[in-house]
């Protein structure tokens, strides 16, 4: 490591009504990978959006190599070196991969007209190099979150950048994508990049990073080589509070009920003869590597997509569910792993977003919503997730990762769900709302509910469900009860 490539200090921004940073300072050196934590709302995105000229501050300098800079845009920073993975994708849904990839560098022949071989062959070396397969020729729209992810990871390394900013970029992604993601990061930190690295993954920060800092309140809050920390000195830097019980192991109180049966459901390539049973106050972990087939599954349940074969017994009655509003009808939920496209409507208020699956519920014989029927439900679910909102009339869009995912909740305990399927709940959240997440569906599954937590993070499912199936290219290879599902144990299911 050869000095400071970056230095930024004394970094200030505010917005209407909040002061996202103040007096901020983060620096980073010439093969070195620097970690950023904090809560949501702690300033991180802000800090780094600035830095890749996305924003501008209200005060503090930028330094690269020793040289003050003030970037009025991306392309300003993009020149002078600085790529960034954002957290939210900035993908155009209807292009295709390689459309996405090279979008405002296009390559061109000799006469000036777009090259699509020569640009579809450097998509498939670029999707190569972070080992994994993307038909370059996909639309956008039609992939999973994680190649999603792995394209914006590949459009900031086209950059050829010497700063680079990593914005949560293995949420969406399993172990296995996870190390060969760090595996590419030793490499740029070998051919001297200096990586931000942003992440509410604890384990993964301690791993792969040299140096953490922490932000509060906009405010710088601590700064720790990693060979020196652990978890409990990141989460009190970060804060200020003991989180020591967020993994601890849940009395179970399921009972032998079965409520939800699935026989023999399919839906080739992705789903194929799954068959399983979940019964009431049971938290069911769903496990597997990114493309096993989790999500196809839970959305066929809901009826989001249509199965092939298979069958459904939801209170030991069959019944067929053809349309996600069959699936409300029937008392069964699902917060996707999507929220904000899939999950919750940005624009619109916390009120509308919690009470969008109970319309039919809350309208007068004309047809308009009763509006303290609906206020009544919004403030219940606020006081109940403890939301952090200024009103049930604020846009959802202005709230913290945590706390729109409470929403997302929120909408569907509306309908008193019996069953109710968690794809990956905590994606994106920082420690402290992911402890208050585990402690919601805990307590829903004491409650009664009987719930299926898919998750990428092994820990969070070793540790939160009674029982735990795998899926593998679409098949159940493994169903494990709570004292067999070491992290062993899945992982020898998830890729056999």
């Amino acid at each position: 490591m050869s000095g400071h490539l970056l230095e930024m200090r004394g970094i200030s921004k505010s917005y209407p009504g909040a002061q996202a940073l103040q007096q901020a300072n983060l620096s980073a050196g010439a093969g070195e990978i620097v970690g950023l934590l904090g809560e949501n709302g702690a300033g991180k995105s802000t800090l780094v959006k600035i830095l890749a000229g996305a924003q501008q501050p209200d005060g503090g300098e930028i330094l690269i190599k020793g040289v003050p800079v003030r970037f009025k845009n991306t392309r300003e920073a993009a020149a002078c070196g600085i790529s960034i993975v954002f957290q939210e994708f900035n993908l155009c849904p209807n292009l295709s991969a390689t459309e996405n990839l090279f979008l405002g560098h296009e390559m061109r022949g000799g006469l000036g007209l777009l090259s699509a071989q020569r640009m579809r062959e450097k998509a498939r070396e670029s999707f190569s190099r972070l080992r994994t397969e993307i038909d370059p020729n996909a639309l956008v729209r039609n992939l999973g979150v994680a190649q999603q992810q792995i394209i914006e990871v590949a459009k900031a390394l086209q950059q050829n950048p010497g700063i680079l900013i990593m914005d949560e970029p293995t949420a969406t992604l399993a172990d296995k994508e996870i190390q060969i993601l760090f595996a590419i990061m030793r490499e740029l930190k070998q051919r001297g990049l200096a990586i931000i690295f942003i992440s509410h993954k604890l384990n993964e920060v301690l791993e792969i990073t040299d140096r953490v800092v922490c932000l509060r309140d906009g405010r710088n809050s601590g700064e720790i080589e990693s060979k020196s920390a652990d978890a409990d000195k990141l989460v009190s830097m970060m804060v200020g509070r003991d989180l020591g019980r967020m993994y601890m192991p849940r009395q179970s109180k399921r009972s032998a009920e079965v409520v939800l049966e699935i026989r023999q459901f399919a839906r080739p390539p992705h789903v194929n003869n799954v068959s399983f049973q979940l019964r009431r106050g049971e938290i069911l972990g769903l496990a597997g590597l990114i493309g096993a087939g989790r999500t196809e599954l839970a959305r066929l349940i809901m009826g989001a997509d249509k199965k092939t074969a298979g069958t459904l017994a939801l209170n030991g009655r069959r019944i067929e569910i053809r349309h996600p509003a069959d699936a409300v009808a029937c008392r069964i939920g699902y917060v996707s792993e999507d929220r904000k496209r899939l999950g919750l409507v940005l624009g619109m208020t916390v009120r509308e977003n919690c009470t969008m699956t109970v319309h039919r519920q809350i309208v007068n014989r004309l047809g308009l919503i009763r509006r303290r029927a609906e206020n009544e439900i919004a403030d219940r679910y606020i006081s109940r997730l403890q939301m952090k909102v200024s009103s049930r009339e604020q846009i959802t869009r202005n709230l913290s990762g945590g706390n729109q995912q409470k929403v997302a909740l929120a909408k569907w305990l509306a309908i008193h769900p019996d069953v109710l399927i968690l794809d990956e709940p905590t994606r994106g959240i920082d420690v402290g709302a992911k402890a208050e997440v585990h402690q919601i569906i805990t307590r829903l599954a004491d409650q009664g509910v009987a719930i299926l937590l898919i998750s990428s993070e092994l820990s969070e499912v070793l540790h939160l469900a009674d029982r735990v199936i795998v899926m593998h290219q679409g098949r159940l290879t493994a169903d494990l009860p709570r004292e067999l599902a070491t992290e062993e144990a899945v992982m020898k299911a998830a890729v056999s």
